[in-house]
């Protein structure tokens, strides 16, 4: 046989042994990261190749639909009592969020923006209002007084009524990224928007995915990351609500973030911070918030005539020491 042939022969074997091992390599993980809704995300997931481009159109198609602070955006338009006809994003939202407002008997609601605003904690900048002020805003309040119109339009039945999905849309961002990724057909992959995810299958370990639970110090500068406990655990929406980093202090009286829109005062119930483990972010995100308007014995009410939610709560007794109320289904997630 001919040097020649040898030499074909040779390229042919190392040929076929380089596509077996392209073959036989497994797919690897790929991490994206960026800014959106003035917060992180995070993306972690299996596949050949980036997807961030893809990842970042989908979440500015997000922004212009439900970002407060996009002057353009379709929430802040309706705002402005714009005669528009809500996009998909936007009507999603909107149904599942005036759901959880009955389900919750309004501790859930949408039009509580007037008085986050007021209280210094929304898109618009407020001062500590006055009990007038207080009652004045209480008049716009309620889920009951918008609807959606046959022509697919939201009805206002006052025009100073102001939405505000910040408690539901960056746990609806999550899985509309989620669901990006499961069209490629990736099943394994962890999508962190802000702090509040949705994992499935494995991990780049082969293991169910670890997610770590904060302990509710006040904390506004987001420095102290002590974690309370690790959740090991996939297929599911995960989102926290806490009143730890978001607060002012008013004459030695603290100030959260989380307003009760049936009073149209900041909550002073015991639960420092709610987890919630659901179907869905967005179902997760929402209930997170209720569970913080609620407090402890509404909350674990609500929780235990809910079986398809799953919930790990934080509170402070008499004492001002923390304690926990862990679903019974919840347990079964928490690492030893």
């Amino acid at each position: 046989m001919k040097k020649a042939n040898y030499i074909w022969i040779a390229l042919l074997i190392v040929g076929t042994v380089l596509i077996l091992l392209r073959h036989n390599r497994p797919t690897p993980f790929q991490k994206e990261s960026g800014l959106i809704f003035g917060t992180i995300y995070n993306v972690t997931y299996q596949y050949d190749s980036s997807l961030k481009t893809e990842i970042d159109e989908a979440l500015q198609q997000f922004d212009g639909s439900l970002s407060m602070f996009n002057d353009t955006s379709t929430i802040s338009r309706i705002n402005q009592n714009l005669d528009i006809v809500p996009d998909s994003f936007f009507l999603r939202c909107f149904q599942r969020a005036m759901e959880i407002s009955e389900e919750t008997g309004g501790a859930f609601d949408i039009t509580v923006a007037p008085l986050v605003n007021a209280w210094g904690f929304g898109f618009k900048q407020g001062i500590y209002p006055d009990s007038l002020q207080v009652d004045s805003l209480l008049q716009l309040i309620g889920y009951h007084k918008i609807s959606l119109s046959a022509e697919g339009k939201i009805v206002k039945q006052d025009p100073r009524i102001t939405l505000d999905c910040s408690a539901i849309a960056k746990g609806y961002a999550v899985d509309v990224v989620a669901q990006l990724l499961q069209n490629k057909g990736i099943q394994n992959y962890m999508v962190d928007i802000g702090g509040e995810v949705d994992v499935h299958g494995n991990n780049p370990n082969g293991e169910r995915w670890r997610i770590g639970i904060n302990k509710p110090t006040d904390d506004s500068l987001s420095v102290n990351q002590d974690l309370q406990t690790v959740l090991s655990i996939s297929e599911v929406g995960i989102a926290t609500s806490g009143n730890y980093r978001n607060y002012y202090y008013r004459d030695g009286k603290k100030y959260a973030h989380t307003i009760e829109p049936r009073t149209g005062y900041p909550v002073q119930h015991s639960i420092l911070s709610a987890t919630v483990v659901a179907r869905d972010c967005m179902s997760a995100d929402a209930y997170a918030t209720s569970f913080m308007v609620l407090g402890l014995e509404e909350a674990e009410k609500f929780i235990q005539s809910h079986p398809d939610i799953e919930a790990y709560l934080i509170y402070a007794d008499e004492k001002g020491e923390y304690q926990t109320y862990v679903s019974e289904g919840m347990k079964q997630y928490i690492e030893n």
